[in-house]
């Protein structure tokens, strides 16, 4: 139970473990970018620069999102450039950068949101993130020549699949932080509210 204690809530040890992941992450982006079409890689930056971004504003490296967060976006983006279940994991890696986002906004902004309203919001930054990624998808088949987009009706299921993964990892999320109060969440802030 002392490692559980010392993963889930010591801020030196969870801001280690994040920036393993964001490392993890950019190495992926890097090798993405050398071997495989550019939007993976250039996703993989953008989570990179999501998971930085509290530590970066804060100016102390161990302001970092809870490391479970870096584990699945980098599991995620990993999965996907090694082609393991490249549908289902690219959906999760595109969800964990969009519920990435929203803890950011819900622990260092002001911004206040319910438990289930922050689901809803992250499974619906998700579907703005997939539909940026269909227009990114459409606009590389056409000047690059990729194949991303095969059919409409493939468009149309990968949407539904979208909103199913994001609501299982917004729900998994949910209780997870609600059962461990991992640092990083609403009741134990990486940075104290008198210090913010």
């Amino acid at each position: 139970m002392p490692i559980t204690h010392s993963l889930a809530r010591n801020v030196t040890t969870n801001a280690t473990l994040g920036w393993v992941f964001v490392g993890v992450v950019i190495l992926i982006a890097a090798v993405s970018l050398l071997m495989t079409p550019l939007l993976w890689g250039l996703l993989a930056l953008v989570a990179a620069g999501i998971l930085v971004v509290p530590a970066v504003l804060r100016r102390d490296w161990r302001v970092m999102l809870p490391w479970p967060l870096g584990l699945v976006v980098a599991v995620g983006v990993t999965a996907r450039m090694f082609g393991v279940a490249p549908e289902v994991t690219g959906y999760v890696a595109i969800s964990s950068v969009a519920l990435a986002v929203v803890v950011e906004l819900d622990s260092f902004t002001d911004v206040e949101m319910s438990r289930r309203f922050a689901v809803l919001f992250a499974v619906m930054t998700t579907i703005a993130f997939q539909s940026w990624w269909t227009i990114a998808g459409y606009y590389s088949d056409q000047w690059f020549g990729t194949s991303f987009i095969h059919s409409q009706a493939e468009l149309q299921w990968d949407l539904v699949t979208v909103i199913i993964v994001s609501l299982v990892m917004g729900q998994l999320f949910l209780w997870y932080f609600d059962r461990i109060e991992h640092v990083g969440s609403r009741r134990r802030p990486v940075v104290p509210e008198e210090a913010s």
